[in-house]
């Protein structure tokens, strides 16, 4: 497949140039549209159900509004966590639920609870309502409204705040994306009555009647119509109030047709304000601003540019001297984490492709690989916006273009060594045709390791998507957009490399060219530096060869060193992100006035503006807002510290945190009872939103009783505050909130008639205001309220002094009925899943959280004395690193798992796996070292980095393995030999791909800017690990191996048990001998010796090996099972379900009246009755083919074993021609010696010379024999390895069964009885095709103008004429009979040449054994005692060569015997198939 496609981009160039820029127009554009932030959204699925009652006490709040709440959201699906906090007015409960409930489906089932509630929660407590659809992010833009200069006294805080709710929010509205507006700060309008107490009890009036009379006379009304002069006039009472003069002139009672009126009674009516719960300031004044919310999911970089353009518009709208100045715009937080993530990159990038032609030695070769980033990152971007992953610092943080170009490398490199080869061997013309099989040839060869390598990388990265929770949250983006990319790449590698490869890869013809020279210049200087690498490497590879234990000693030590520092590092769960600017809480004296709060702000921000010049604005947002999704008291300050971003600008502080200290000095200095704690804005928003509390660290302490919570929760700080590290500690504040508590006297109560529903009224319409009706400005609308005036709701005597209206008419001091005084309540009642809890705040400082943590568990278990039923737990971040543990603790080891299993299907080899599986904690120690060495601690990012690493890492030993195995099967028997050739030849692929991984993740690592925290332990780890990985696995690899298989070869060694060395090294130097021999006898023979037979690398085989090579490569077996999926494949041609048609037409139709067929379908020549005989038909072809594919399959084991038994035959002949030969050749010598001495005559000595010169053409003849039998015999094997044969054969080789003399089950007879089945069955096929065969057919129809009808017809067709299918049917009838008569012929024919096998084997194995066991030995014993006779003189010259040459002639005879046995033997094996 691979190979196909690699081919197929080759021959089609100008369709891979199409789909390449295809790719780049839909990448830009995707690009351009894609999602954009700064971090991943975090924020759990939750909804907020909010609960505003502005005049109950807090624990009034918790038992009537909250626990409702909390007991209805309880048993709704998908919920996993309730928390809720109940404070003085406001009820805030949040409902967690599972992340793939999605969005809308959690608040629907949220809305019908709500609307069950109505009966639980009592009138007048409030009416609960979910909150906005929001998220951490979801605050995206703060601003305030400015005077210009010169306006700064023209508008008051109530006519900004009138501004901002009326102009600016709702211009806001219906804007895509956002989902709400939350104003801060100044008052809101009221049109308020504040009446006089005294005066009200002087006149015998109430409050409750001026609330009445207000109400009563601020209505309109209408009067249905009254035709006149054929119009309708409409009747319409206008009432309602526009004026504060038309409130001074409402009558409440008439006494003596003399009116009370409002004016009479009231000590002012004029604009108030509602009751504050909170304000906003900056920069020392107070100010009006709002909070813009983003809709869940919504693109934050396109929804804050379309607020910008709103804001543009809303502007020239707003009153003269007022403009919109912005606090935070998070698309400037986006701004910088992306210019990081670019920069990043950018530089990771251009020193990846610097590294690679270095290191590759060619530009064009570097440049292609290089091309290959943009495109591989553009395909991630297109598959990023068809699944909606956000572009943001962790989904494009992660990607290492080192790590993606990995496989391009190997390709190019493989191309570049193609080139090379063919340009040594003399090859020097390179046209297109040759560059395609150029091309072809190194992305065949090189992508299967490359394709591998990549799938590992894509396997690692897949259980990073099993995480869950907030990490999976923050690293699925990072694993789905690198797999893309590492898709992306997979595909170009397939197609576009090896396009450009070919196309542009050409070597440079004129290399005095400027290119050329460069080209030249490129490939000395990367030569250079693999050679001084190697030259460095190689001393330490031998002395790691010598002292092999020492170094697996020092390996283990250094994995047991980075353990026990891996142990003691500490962990955080991600570091924080710098966004730029400092969130600060300030804690004001619990209690404290909402005016009290306000100056401590303003005073806040003015030290800061004065003393720090690093700070550009300060804002303070105090209690809660109009949408309290944040229920903060009025004690609290939330402020804002935008700071300068440049910060070579900086003066006080040179880094964030010093900053943080110097401000922290100087408040503490200045202020008194104030707490400040420190963190940024949209981590205190996601720390809020996920866990409830606003630190990083949450020590929850859960209990009943609210005092001996508050009272615990205080010891627990003081504890905490003595833990290094533990910074801005705070105790959440419980209790203190001072009440003026009304207890009614229930006999006081019922003696003056009087219930505590109307009392409450009275007081709660006196001091907060009771809403009267409202007041209607145009299109504004504000309240009409009624409370006392400023000067009566001061003290608590104004309280006691208050009169009640009686039935009678009469009035009684409410100190009649109550007792009032000043009780302190619960501040706030915190709770999550239904139990109270409180909680101690800390914000690590100089230290990571994990040890914070255990030391605070250490403190606490030995200071902290708890009651019965009280106990702690620890929440916040920490809380999130050990979830996100738990989870790794699942997820590596299942990638590691993954990696072996790869790694096992790779090599095919247990031990061989295991033994690159060191590589893994070889990369951990360099990860963990890495880590230590930098004071980083352990971190999520850092897991997610050596789950990268132990990817990455195991691919150079896989490259190394390879290699020794490759080596091993040419022939390299020597382990040593093995190991230095191939670390020579892979030094520059593995250095290449660790040079590239680790230079793609540098500017990553050493980063500053924003947003680096996060990607720096990450690409830290993978720096470290791939350092190590590299050097040890170049070094512990190779001693591993090395015993690996010398533990092998003694295993195979003792399977052999009797072998013989002799014939061992007879295989090992055949090649050289053949090779020396012929160079020898040169002047003699003509005759070529292939290159193959000269060099040491012909690989014996067995003869059951080579039967398997055979059927495993040999192609007529390929075709025979081709042609069985060709058959399985043609099994759908049995349901022949007819052609489809579809028409329209009409009938009848005269003057447009008719029948109209609107549209119908039709199904002609349905085979229902065929289906079961074309069936059958097709099932016997897939028999016969599979029938025919086992003949096959023996036809070729025949064939092959007698191809081998001929090589063996020569090669047998071959060995003693050339032992003949060596004897002659002494003998030759002997007698020419004698010859000159006069021993013997000329013609004695004539004989002797001819007799040696016979054998030396024998022996040549033999040596040609011998290869033409190799090259016969290796015709059947693979292509690219010559084969010899082995010197003996197995056991199992020459066995014969002992069977039956029926042949019933032989493939020959199978096949001709499945030709029979065969040819009845395309019989039945053929007479089925004279069946009926079925039509039917619909329509939709009009007739006469009316729709509604309808047509349909059945039918069948048959064949009653049909005399082709007829004469099919005869001709298949006689085909089945042919095919009997066949049959009967194979089987006589089969049994008689089986029995004729048998006969002969029998002869030919007696013949032989007598050869083997009397007359072989003693031909042998014949020649050697003949040759010693001799050379003692014990023998004449004829004698001698008498002896000799019927020695030989018998060792002749036994080998025609031999091999008349083994075609005998074959023969028989074949039958016995």
């Amino acid at each position: 497949m691979i190979n196909r496609i690699i081919d197929f981009s080759i021959n089609n160039k100008f369709i891979i140039g199409l789909f390449t820029l295809t790719l780049i127009g839909v990448g830009i554009w995707s690009m351009a549209t894609v999602n954009l932030g700064s971090v991943p959204d975090i924020t759990n699925n939750q909804v907020q159900v909010i609960t505003q009652s502005p005049n109950l006490g807090t624990e009034d709040i918790e038992q009537f509004v909250t626990y409702p709440v909390e007991l209805s959201m309880g048993n709704l699906p998908g919920v996993t966590e309730i928390r809720s906090i109940s404070r003085f007015g406001l009820s805030v409960v949040t409902i967690v639920f599972e992340d793939d409930m999605g969005t809308y489906l959690p608040r629907q089932l949220v809305q019908e609870k709500l609307n069950e509630l109505g009966e639980s929660i009592p009138e007048k407590f409030g009416s609960p309502s979910m909150g906005p659809i929001s998220t951490g992010l979801g605050q995206i833009y703060e601003y305030t409204i400015k005077p210009e200069e010169g306006f700064e006294n023209k508008y008051s805080p109530m006519e900004l705040r009138t501004v901002q709710d009326w102009v600016i929010k709702r211009q806001l509205t219906l804007l895509e994306g956002v989902v709400e507006v939350n104003s801060y700060g100044g008052s809101i309008k009221q049109y308020e009555v504040a009446v006089n107490p005294d005066k009200l009890n002087s006149l015998g009036i109430s409050i409750s009647q001026v609330y009445e009379a207000l109400a009563r006379n601020n209505v309109n009304t209408g009067g249905a119509y009254i035709e006149k002069n054929k119009m309708s006039n409409f009747i319409r009472g206008e009432g309602l109030i526009r004026s504060l003069e038309d409130i001074k002139d409402i009558s409440i009672i008439n006494e003596g047709n003399i009116p009370v009126t409002i004016g009479d009674v009231a000590t002012r009516v004029h604009f108030g304000n509602q009751v504050r719960y909170g304000a906003f300031t900056q920069d020392g004044k107070e100010a009006v601003g709002g909070i813009i919310m983003m809709l869940k999911g919504s693109n934050p970089n396109a929804v804050i540019q379309n607020v910008k353009n709103r804001m543009a518009e809303i502007e020239k709208s707003l009153p003269e001297g007022l403009t919109i100045a912005p606090i935070i715009d998070r698309s400037e937080l986006i701004a910088r984490t992306t210019d990081t993530v670019k920069t990043n990159l950018l530089e990771g990038a251009l020193i990846v492709i610097f590294a690679l032609v270095l290191l590759l030695g060619s530009l064009r070769g570097g440049i292609i690989t290089a091309t290959t980033i943009p495109l591989s990152l553009l395909f991630a971007f297109i598959l990023m916006k068809q699944f909606n992953v956000w572009a943001n610092l962790m989904s494009l943080g992660a990607i290492d273009f080192g790590i993606i170009i990995d496989g391009a490398v190997i390709i190019i490199e493989g191309t570049v060594y193609e080139i090379q080869k063919r340009i040594r061997s003399g090859k020097l013309k390179f046209n297109q045709g040759v560059m395609d099989k150029v091309a072809y040839d190194a992305g065949t060869t090189m992508m299967g390791s490359a394709f591998f390598g990549q799938i590992i990388i894509l396997i690692v990265f897949t259980p990073i998507l099993f995480l869950t929770g907030v990490e999976g949250k923050m690293f699925k983006p990072m694993a789905y957009t690198f797999g893309f990319a590492m898709i992306g790449a997979i595909i170009l590698c397939l197609t576009y490399v090896p396009m450009m490869s070919a196309l542009f890869m050409k070597p440079v013809q004129n290399t005095k060219s400027w290119f050329g020279k460069f080209e030249r210049w490129l490939e000395k200087i990367s030569d250079k530096i693999i050679g001084a690498i190697h030259s460095a490497y190689k001393p330490l590879l031998k002395g790691a060869l010598r002292l092999k234990l020492i170094v697996l000693s020092s390996s283990a030590v250094l994995l047991i060193i980075a353990g026990f520092i891996f142990s003691n590092m500490g962990g955080e769960f991600v570091p924080q992100l710098d966004e730029g600017d400092i969130a600060m809480q300030a804690f004001i004296r619990p209690g404290s006035s909402l005016t009290e709060s306000i100056e401590v702000s303003k005073k806040i921000e003015t030290i800061l503006l004065e003393n720090f010049p690093e700070i550009k604005t300060v804002t303070a947002r105090i209690g809660v807002a109009d949408i309290p999704t944040d229920p903060m008291p009025m004690d609290i300050a939330d402020m804002y510290i935008i700071l300068n971003k440049d910060m070579d600008e900086w003066t006080t502080a040179s880094t964030k945190e010093g900053l943080i200290e110097a401000i922290r000095d100087k408040l503490d200095d200045e202020l008194v009872g104030v707490n400040l704690s420190f963190t940024q804005p949209v981590e205190l928003r996601f720390n809020e939103l996920l866990e409830g509390v606003r630190e990083d660290i949450a020590v929850k302490l859960y209990g009943e009783d609210l005092e001996v919570l508050s009272d615990k929760v205080q010891e627990m700080a003081a504890i905490i505050k003595t833990v290094p590290g533990a910074g801005d500690v705070s105790a959440e504040r419980t209790a203190g909130l001072p009440q003026m508590t009304v207890k009614f006297r229930r006999d006081k109560m019922a003696q003056y008639g009087l219930d505590i529903q109307k009392v409450n009224d009275y007081i709660s319409t006196a001091f907060a205001g009771g809403t009267a009706g409202v007041i209607f400005e145009g299109e504004k609308r504000f309240d009409l309220v009624v409370r006392f005036d400023e000067s009566h709701r001061k003290s608590i005597d104004d309280l006691r002094t208050m009169y009640i209206d009686l039935k009678d008419g009469s009035q009684v001091p409410i100190i009649e009925i109550a007792e009032i005084e000043y009780v302190p309540g619960p501040m706030q009642i915190s709770r999550d899943n239904t139990y109270r809890r409180t909680y101690v705040g800390v914000n690590a400082r100089g230290r990571d959280v994990e040890s914070v943590v255990k030391d605070i568990q250490q403190k606490l278990d030995e200071e902290l004395d708890l009651p019965s039923g009280y106990y702690i737990t620890y929440g916040g971040e920490f809380e999130n690193l050990q979830s996100a543990k738990d989870r790794l603790t699942i997820v590596v080891p299942i990638a590691l798992f993954l990696i072996f299993v790869l790694l096992y299907f790779a090599l095919k080899s247990f031990s061989q796996s295991l033994m690159i599986y060191i590589a893994i904690p070889l990369a951990a120690i360099g990860g963990v070292f890495a880590l230590w060495l930098r004071d980083m601690p352990f971190s999520i990012s850092a897991g997610v980095g050596f789950i990268v690493l132990f990817g990455v890492a195991v691919l150079n030993g896989l490259v190394l393995i390879n290699r020794f195995n490759s080596l091993k099967e040419e022939g390299v028997t020597s382990i040593k030999n093995r190991i230095f050739q191939g670390t020579k030849e892979r030094i520059r692929p593995i250095m290449l791909t660790a040079t590239t991984d680790i230079f793609g993740f540098l500017p990553m690592a050493f980063s500053t800017s924003a947003g680096a925290e996060v990607q720096q332990p990450l690409a830290t780890v993978v720096i470290g690990g791939m350092l190590t990985a590299t050097l040890l696995t170049l070094i512990v690899l190779p001693v591993l191996y090395i015993f690996i298989e010398k533990r092998r070869e003694r295993k195979d060694q003792n399977k052999i048990g009797s072998f013989n060395p002799q014939a061992l090294t007879t295989i090992l130097i055949l090649g050289f001998m053949l090779g020396g021999t012929a160079l020898a006898k040169a002047q003699q023979t003509q005759a070529p010796v292939p290159d193959l037979i000269v060099q040491d690398s012909i690989t014996p085989i067995t003869l059951s090996r080579a039967v398997e090579i055979a059927k495993e490569n040999y192609p007529a077996l390929k075709t025979s099972q081709l042609e069985i999926e060709r058959q399985s494949a043609l099994t759908g041609n049995a349901y022949d379900f007819g052609n489809t048609k579809v028409f329209t037409g009409g009938e009848e139709v005269a003057d447009g009246q008719g029948i109209y067929t609107l549209i119908g379908i039709g199904q002609q020549n349905i085979d229902l009755l065929g289906i079961g005989a074309k069936k059958r038909l097709q099932q016997q072809r897939i028999q016969l083919a599979e029938t025919a594919f086992d003949l096959s399959e023996i036809q070729i084991e025949l064939e092959v074993k007698k191809a081998w038994s001929e090589a063996f035959q020569a090669k047998k002949k071959f060995v003693l021609y050339r032992e003949l030969d060596s004897i002659y050749g002494q003998f030759a010598q002997s007698v020419e010696l004698n010859f000159e001495v006069e021993a013997i005559s000329r013609l004695e000595y004539a004989a002797a010379r001819n007799q040696a010169l016979q054998i030396t053409n024998r022996f040549q003849q033999a040596e040609t024999d011998y290869l033409i039998a190799l090259q016969k015999l290796n015709l059947w094997l693979t292509p690219d390895t010559m084969y010899t044969v082995a010197d003996e054969f197995e056991a199992t080789e020459i066995s014969v069964l002992e069977t039956d003399d029926t042949l019933d089950e032989h493939p020959e007879l199978s096949l001709s009885r499945k030709r029979i089945d065969e040819a009845q069955a395309s019989y039945d096929a053929a007479r089925a095709s004279l069946l009926p065969q079925f039509n039917l057919q619909g329509g939709l129809q009009r007739v006469n103008g009316d729709s509604g009808f309808y047509t349909y017809q059945a039918g069948i067709s048959i064949p009653l004429f049909s005399g082709p299918d007829r004469s099919r049917a005869k001709a298949a009838k006689l085909d089945a009979q042919i095919a009997e008569t066949n049959a009967a012929f194979k089987q006589r024919e089969l049994q008689s040449q089986y029995t004729q096998a048998q006969q002969n084997y029998t002869r030919w194995r007696d013949t032989w054994f007598f050869y083997k066991t009397e007359a072989l030995p003693l031909a042998i014993d014949q020649r050697k005692g003949a040759l010693l006779a001799y050379k003692e003189g014990a023998l004449d010259y004829a004698a001698f060569t008498q002896i000799i040459r019927d020695a030989i002639q018998t060792e002749m005879d036994a080998l025609d015997a031999l091999d008349n046995y083994l075609e005998a033997l074959f023969k028989l094996q074949y039958f016995q198939n």
